[in-house]
């Protein structure tokens, strides 16, 4: 990427506009076609990711590949356990409505990739995490948001399964005990493509109005 960095770029307004549509077209996607996705696209991807903004410019994220076979049956093991323990909490229309919903890609995806952070990094000495030290997980979350918005840039979608329990992957993929899991990603080309979350359209969950999430002081 040398030759992105002559000089400022100048964003006109056809590429503020596909920006525009880029975010809005963003989804959390469970349903992926099986083809394979060009391992030096993935590459290209997390390198990418890597120059979210971080606390400190710490970058605390460490990207983990999952390519083994066991040890993806064995996240999905731990999904489906999950799972069942999340429906357990409804109760009614609401659990009938959760058992139908499709809450992973984990069987079909080409792409697994566990994005933990690194919470011992000594990188950046510790600036900016005294008073706030949660933000090398929310600067590993940037990573997460960029490679997600980059993917759909390359006509690949993501998924994040947060329905797993986090310490029981760390152990299962044998990284160090100071890594903390934050998100366990598909990644492949949907099967499908709709404006609308995949929750809303099943029924779960409308949004709600932008101007209820935002005060003035």
């Amino acid at each position: 990427m040398n030759d992105l960095d002559e000089a400022p770029p100048k964003f006109d307004a056809a590429f503020q506009d596909k920006l525009e549509h880029l975010i809005v077209w963003r989804r959390d996607v469970r349903r992926f076609r099986t083809d394979p996705v060009d391992p030096e696209l993935v590459h290209k991807l997390l390198a990418l990711a890597d120059h979210a903004p971080s606390v400190g410019n710490s970058q605390p994220w460490r990207f983990v590949l999952v390519e083994n076979a066991e040890k993806r049956e064995g996240v999905r093991a731990l999904f489906e356990k999950a799972n069942n323990e999340a429906l357990a909490d409804y109760e009614g229309g609401k659990a009938a409505l959760y058992a139908r919903l499709k809450l992973a890609g984990l069987k079909e995806a080409p792409v697994h990739l566990a994005v933990f952070t690194d919470i011992e990094t000594a990188q950046g000495s510790g600036l900016g995490r005294r008073t706030m030290p949660e933000t090398l997980d929310y600067s590993a979350v940037t990573a997460v948001y960029t490679l997600w918005l980059a993917a759909r840039a390359w006509d690949l979608g993501v998924g994040w399964v947060s329905i797993i329990d986090p310490v029981e992957v760390r152990t299962l993929l044998e990284v160090p005990a100071c890594w903390h899991l934050v998100a366990y990603l598909c990644i492949g080309y949907p099967q499908e493509e709709h404006l609308d979350p995949e929750l809303e359209r099943r029924g779960w969950q409308a949004r709600t109005d932008f101007d209820k999430r935002v005060t003035i002081l």
